[in-house]
């Protein structure tokens, strides 16, 4: 500091009547919070993930200060630090396995259901069944209800002109693991392959289908 100001600030004090150690005098909390917040903020910048309580945990057991955790929490706020955005955790994904695809016909199929609505309002059922080989559509049943027995039905007339298959993949609908489905499915000696309950990616093949479907009917 100059003489000139020096004595500015002298003749100051001196008309306020305030001595001027009053004036230079900083105060110890002033400067205990200010190391408070120069710790916060080197370790909410090197611990992203903590928060206010184990930020507060660190001085206090590990650095042992004596901070009250409402002043420590008091500068926490100032600093806006409980405004920081936490990082989300990233899920792992697996990735799916590819369908394989069957060397020949009459190895998988799959089937399905969809839901449409007619111009009255009434809503009626499909039934979709292709061979996994080539993605041929074998059978389309269209009813306002199709239970397990007419699937059934519908699966022997594909059978008659195609011939049985190893396996059936389809979901765990009421109709698919009903217990005249899977007797019937084990008196033909074909395996029924559900797919995983949420994971329609299982049964790739005729959710492709269906949408295809979907897209020529609406168009």
């Amino acid at each position: 500091m100059n003489q000139s100001a020096t004595v500015i600030i002298t003749q100051a004090c001196s008309a306020f009547g305030i001595s001027q150690s009053c004036y230079r005098h900083v105060g110890r909390a002033k400067q205990e919070n200010r190391e408070i917040a120069n710790w916060l903020l080197r370790l909410t910048d090197n611990h992203r993930t903590w928060g206010f309580g184990l930020c507060f945990l660190f001085l206090r057991n590990v650095k042992r200060f004596g901070w009250n955790h409402k002043r420590v929490y008091r500068v926490y706020r100032q600093l806006e630090l409980h405004l920081r955005i936490k990082p989300r955790k990233r899920l792992t994904r697996e990735k799916p396995q590819p369908l394989a695809v069957p060397a020949k016909a009459n190895i998988t199929w799959s089937m399905d259901f969809m839901h449409d609505r007619l111009e009255d309002g009434r809503s009626i059922r499909l039934l979709n069944v292709i061979d996994d080989h080539n993605r041929e559509a074998l059978g389309l049943e269209v009813d306002f209800s199709l239970p397990s027995e007419r699937v059934i039905r519908s699966l022997k007339n594909i059978i008659e002109w195609r011939g049985k298959p190893d396996a059936i993949r389809c979901d765990n609908g009421p109709e698919n693991i009903s217990q005249s489905i899977q007797a019937w499915a084990k008196q033909r000696g074909i395996e029924p392959q559900y797919i995983q309950p949420g994971k329609p990616q299982q049964n790739a093949y005729i959710e492709r289908f269906n949408t295809t479907e979907r897209c020529a009917t609406s168009g």
